[in-house]
């Protein structure tokens, strides 16, 4: 069975080109716990540039601060707006080239999956997923915008899915993946 690593650090990204939110989780062992949450408020910056500009430059910031190890990001979604895709895809890139500048390995999670990790429900609202964070990390206080917990609960998924990889003992290819589970694959 492989080595939990003793300290791990995690910055979850709920991107935004109103408020992008954002978490760091510490893992000590199997044991995560609160390192810092906030939202970055994009909304009195008219310009989409700028934006995306204060996006990249506060993942940096976040980055030289904390040193995470691993950036958990949340997947643009499908969206009946093709302009909002467009400019949360944009948002969701500069902090990938962030993480990226700094060589960072970086994790997508569709929003279904994330919330699926967090409750056990695909469709948990917003503040089902705050609630349990508060609760499985002693949070105190909620946060003004629940984009914070929504990066938060993409750090939260990202610990979980390497929990579930590593306790499993993980395929290491495709082929090992097919031998440890033949039914699995058609």
């Amino acid at each position: 069975m492989a080595k939990i690593p003793a300290e791990k650090i995690i910055l979850g990204i709920d991107p935004g080109t109103t408020v992008m939110g954002y978490g760091i989780i510490e893992v000590t062992g199997k044991t995560p716990k609160l390192v810092a949450m906030g939202a970055v408020e994009l909304a009195k910056y008219k310009d989409h540039y700028l934006k995306l500009q204060k996006i990249f430059e506060r993942v940096v910031s976040l980055i030289d601060s904390y040193h995470p190890d691993e950036l958990a990001i949340e997947a643009p979604f499908y969206g009946k707006n093709v302009q909002s895709m467009l400019k949360l895809g944009r948002a969701q890139g500069v902090a990938m080239a962030a993480a990226l500048s700094r060589s960072m390995p970086i994790f997508e999670y569709a929003p279904l999956r994330i919330k699926q990790a967090i409750t056990g429900r695909g469709n948990a609202s917003k503040e089902q997923v705050a609630m349990f964070l508060q609760q499985y990390l002693k949070l105190e206080e909620m946060p003004k915008y629940l984009d914070a917990t929504d990066g938060l609960a993409a750090a939260v998924c990202h610990f979980f899915q390497k929990q579930n990889l590593v306790s499993s003992g993980g395929a290491k290819s495709w082929k090992e993946f097919i031998r440890q589970n033949p039914g699995r694959v058609k």
